[in-house]
């Protein structure tokens, strides 16, 4: 059965990983993907393929809950973190139902398999032969995400739930006589690159 509508913002969530990535400086060789479901807004945060359920909840409540509180709901995978006793446990005394999907229903699950897909196209747009920072660019790529027009809601998920259009670095990167060249340089690049990523969703939304 596919999962019920949710009423409100960062109510009910769904929770994924995108694995197999080159490892980078920091050490990092995954990324874990939140998506809120009603606003469709998500969170990419990078962390380790080895973590266990207790790096992942301190994870979890460090980038999300601090940010959005307790969800009602999070969905996700059959995998051996949210199988576990403590994970069970952890949200059962929070009053949080989980829902875990099957391998052989993966629909339940969707939204953040299609949110994870199109990651992995920004992440090729933007890394490209700087195949071990893309770390570095997670939080540029997240603000490009929540920032374009979502297919199901007409809205960006920025604008469901703050109300107003996110500024963007177009607003601010012609800067009259700028003193600064790093500066600068710094502006034009975030530009170009968000400039980019726009045209990489737009593609990955066609086909």
């Amino acid at each position: 059965m596919p999962l019920p509508v949710p009423a409100t913002i960062w109510k009910d969530l769904s929770l994924d990983f995108v694995l197999g990535l080159p490892r980078t400086k920091r050490g990092n060789d995954s990324i874990m993907v939140v998506v809120d479901r009603f606003s469709k807004m998500a969170h990419f945060v990078d962390c380790k393929k080895t973590f266990d359920a207790l790096n992942i909840a301190r994870l979890f409540f460090n980038e999300i809950v601090r940010l959005h509180g307790i969800p009602r709901s999070l969905t996700s995978d059959r995998d051996v973190k949210f199988v576990s006793h403590f994970w069970r446990e952890l949200w059962k005394r929070l009053q949080t139902d989980i829902n875990l999907s099957s391998a052989y229903h993966p629909q339940s699950d969707g939204q953040t398999e299609v949110v994870n897909r199109t990651l992995g196209n920004m992440l090729r747009c933007l890394v490209q032969e700087y195949s071990k920072r893309w770390d570095e660019l997670l939080s540029q790529a997240e603000f490009a995400y929540n920032s374009m027009p979502n297919r199901s809601t007409g809205l960006s998920p920025f604008h469901v739930v703050y109300m107003k259009a996110p500024n963007h670095t177009v607003d601010v990167a012609v800067l009259p006589k700028c003193n600064s060249r790093i500066a600068a340089q710094t502006a034009e690049h975030f530009t170009q690159m968000l400039q980019d990523v726009r045209l990489k969703l737009e593609a990955s939304n066609e086909q």
